[in-house]
């Protein structure tokens, strides 16, 4: 089993230490993609209409500078750098260590400059929402559909437990929906974010094997869940927070 999540717009930062390195990410053949990506960013991050570019405010300017300085700035591994509403629920750092564990090998989380990462991979903070058109790239989500589709071989045999929103789940569909779930949550964005978070920390801390859209059910109890859909168009799992 694999869960799908996105990333979040908050992220940590760290004023010591050593920067990315390209080359030690999870999925190499991603990584012709990424360097487009990364000095595409760069170079808009450095334009003087820059915050527009990337459709952001006046109040994350230092973030857009610091795009400039993704070869350079400490890193962060990425189970660190992530500080959003789904990954504050989802508590990374209060897991025991076998959910730990289990959460570095089933957790990908997906990356509108990087693709898709592992809680392991080290990299610079930095500010890229998916659905941003990049001057000399493009659109950031068509940027990655063709070099995801590696994935389908990569995970053939996984179930996918997609916790991501709208824009990221755009970056990758698997060709074979069979187990494709996709987690949905009938509620406002910061509780819907809230839930995956919880949903995703249930399915880590979850000692049996699942390999089962079905099987979700009772390791999910706890969230009422329901699952509609078929195996040749994907699976739909609906959920609501814990009371």
């Amino acid at each position: 089993m694999l869960i799908l999540l996105p990333p979040s717009e908050g992220k940590a930062t760290r004023r010591r230490g050593a920067p990315m390195r390209l080359d030690r990410l999870g999925l190499a053949g991603l990584n012709p993609a990424r360097e487009a990506a990364m000095a595409a960013l760069a170079q808009a991050s450095a334009r003087p209409d820059a915050l527009e570019v990337l459709g952001v405010g006046a109040s994350l300017a230092d973030e857009v500078r610091a795009n400039t300085r993704l070869e350079s700035a400490p890193a962060l591994r990425a189970s660190e750098l992530y500080t959003g509403v789904l990954y504050e629920a989802l508590a990374l750092g209060q897991l025991d260590p076998a959910s730990s564990r289990r959460a570095a090998r089933q957790v990908r989380i997906f990356s509108a400059l990087h693709g898709v990462l592992s809680l392991g991979d080290r990299l610079s903070p930095y500010r890229l929402s998916a659905g941003v058109t990049l001057p000399g790239l493009g659109n950031v989500t068509s940027h990655w559909r063709e070099s995801l589709s590696l994935l389908d071989a990569e995970w053939a045999d996984e179930l996918l437990v997609d916790c991501r929103s709208g824009p990221y789940r755009s970056m990758w569909r698997p060709v074979d929906r069979s187990r494709w779930v996709t987690v949905d949550v009938p509620a406002a964005s910061h509780f819907a974010k809230h839930t995956r978070g919880l949903v995703a920390r249930a399915l880590v801390q979850h000692g049996g094997r699942l390999s089962r859209p079905q099987q979700l059910l009772e390791a999910l109890d706890g969230f009422s869940p329901s699952l509609s859909g078929s195996g040749a168009g994907g699976w739909q799992l609906t959920v609501v927070a814990p009371q």
